[in-house]
């Protein structure tokens, strides 16, 4: 697979890794299997999708502890991502921020993947309580201490905290000038697929105009670009996507003809390409610095994401990806 490099610490990654959320966290947890799961990560570092992004949270804890099964045997093939920075509580989540608990928190990560560095360690989401440049000195200390290769920030929540006027990612922006004054960010991470773009308009130009690594997460749009959910099939309770406005039976009803332009798209490259490899080349093909990271939690699927390395889309294919309608069902 081609490898990409994240940020001034020339870290080399494929350029599709592997999202681990689903593995454990926000999806049908009765589609959830562990074994299943630890096969599907080692299919990916067998395709070359070295990057694999978990986080403490995810579980909480339990997704971690399923990634380091897997660095137990296989270490040295893989770049580990995590992060840090959001607590789970019964029905809630909060920001910690405090350099105390960013230091514990990283030993406990490191203990959970059974690894004693962290190739990439991202800030979560900031906490309000705490200026962003005390939490980001703390972790930049443990890059000091050889317990973690470089940082990262995981993007504002881009439509919770919009307002009228502003740009989607401003927030983001205004903290990575805040923590560049502290250390270097090596990648942001944020939504990128077909049916949400908004991160080309700023923030990924802005990443690349500094050698900032982009981590292109949902680039299949929490699998609705996959092509194979079906309108008012419906989510378990416990799935983000039960509550999620583009999710509605109308809503994906009424996204169909993207799923639609991109099975277009995949017929001209041949019978065996899917409308979700080509979702995934068009995120790649966003610029040299981005890596896609979607989530997967079968073989199959690792599989198939991996393959969309190899689709290279024409011209013709961008503009057609350009010209399809705007997702329908958004908070704005």
């Amino acid at each position: 697979m081609e490898r990409r490099t994240i940020g001034a610490a020339a870290l080399a990654v494929g350029a599709i890794g592997l999202g681990c959320m689903p593995m454990s966290w926000a999806y049908s947890s009765s589609r959830q299997r562990g074994e299943e799961s630890v096969r599907a990560v080692h299919r990916a570092l067998d395709l070359g999708s070295t990057l694999l992004d978990t986080a403490d949270m995810y579980g909480p804890f339990t997704n971690e502890l399923l990634v380091g099964r897997v660095l137990k045997e296989r270490r040295q093939d893989a770049f580990v991502s995590t992060k840090v920075g959001l607590l789970v509580g019964e029905q809630h989540i909060v920001a910690n921020g405090r350099p105390g608990y960013v230091k514990r928190a990283c030993d406990a990560s490191l203990r959970r993947l059974q690894t004693d560095v962290i190739d990439l360690y991202q800030l979560h989401r900031a906490d309000p309580e705490v200026p962003v440049e005390e939490t980001w000195g703390a972790m930049a200390e443990l890059v000091q201490a050889g317990k973690v290769r470089a940082l990262g920030l995981c993007a504002v929540g881009a439509r919770g905290g919009r307002r009228s006027g502003t740009g989607l990612h401003d927030t983001t922006i205004r903290q990575l000038r805040r923590v560049q004054q502290v250390f270097p960010v090596s990648a942001v991470q944020a939504e990128l697929s077909v049916w949400s773009p908004e991160a080309l308009e700023a923030l990924l130009p802005w990443c690349e105009a500094r050698g900032v690594g982009f981590l292109a997460a949902m680039p299949l749009g929490n699998g609705f670009l996959t092509g194979t959910l079906t309108p008012g099939e419906g989510f378990e309770p416990d799935d983000v996507r039960a509550r999620h406005p583009r999710f509605t039976a109308e809503m994906m009803a009424a996204n169909q003809p993207i799923v639609a332009g991109l099975r277009r798209i995949a017929a001209r490259h041949g019978d065996a390409v899917t409308p979700a490899q080509v979702a995934l080349a068009w995120v790649v093909a966003q610029g040299r610095h981005v890596v896609a990271v979607p989530g997967a939690k079968q073989e199959r699927w690792v599989a198939q994401n991996a393959g969309a390395q190899g689709l290279r889309l024409a011209p013709e294919d961008l503009v057609e990806v350009a010209e399809l309608p705007g997702a329908q069902g958004s908070w704005d």
